[in-house]
């Protein structure tokens, strides 16, 4: 059986922090959603550039962490946004977000290029997957792990900062009242406003999946 690399990465999510996924229905799409979509039906390449520029260093980053090789990942991001182009006609807001869209053309094309051949790791943090299934279900966390990231650019920068200490570097938060001097009640109300902003984010993303 043919042996998958993926790299690993840290959980962006703490465990005691859940964000429910809502019950599934039309989603509402915003207004620079409709904007972009228009413009790109009518094949306006200043839509994808500013596809590219909002979306781009997200797909890239998951690239990069899937396929462990700068070169492939830049290849395989140069396929996921031909095929946003080509695509985009056929794109319905209403049931689902750009952002949404756009990773599981990124998930789709990763795939495939992991069945085509076994790289060599260059990452120590990369593990090896037998499983042909596995594959799949790694890109899968992943995938979740660096859609949160994005969605995190979305709340305001304190609050975003707090979230990231909080769960990518596993602070308490007495520790990042310390590290940041501000109050631990400060601390606290802050993580609260960003988790509801971060949950209600996801639900839009979600809505229609």
């Amino acid at each position: 059986m043919s042996t998958v690399w993926v790299s690993s990465a840290p959980r962006l999510l703490a465990p005691s922090v859940t964000l429910e996924r809502p019950v599934s229905r039309r989603r509402e799409p915003n207004r620079e959603e409709l904007r972009l979509v228009a413009a790109l039906r009518r094949r306006d390449p200043d839509a994808l550039q500013s596809l590219y520029h909002e979306y781009g260093a997200t797909t890239f980053g998951l690239l990069r962490r899937l396929l462990g090789d700068h070169q492939t990942a830049e290849d395989v991001q140069q396929q996921v946004y031909l095929e946003v182009w080509q695509r985009a006609p056929d794109y319905d807001p209403r049931r689902a977000s750009l952002l949404t869209w756009i990773m599981q053309i990124v998930r789709s094309r990763a795939i495939d290029q992991l069945r085509r051949r076994v790289p060599e790791p260059h990452d120590p943090g990369m593990v090896a997957l037998t499983d042909p299934g596995d594959d799949g279900r790694a890109i899968d966390e992943l995938l979740e792990q660096w859609r949160v990231v994005h969605l995190l650019r979305g709340l305001p920068g304190e609050e975003a900062d707090i979230l990231r200490m909080r769960f990518e570097q596993d602070l308490t938060q007495r520790e990042i009242a310390e590290r940041t001097g501000l109050p631990l009640g400060t601390v606290k109300t802050r993580m609260v406003s960003a988790l509801k902003r971060l949950r209600e984010t996801i639900e839009r993303e979600e809505a229609a999946i």
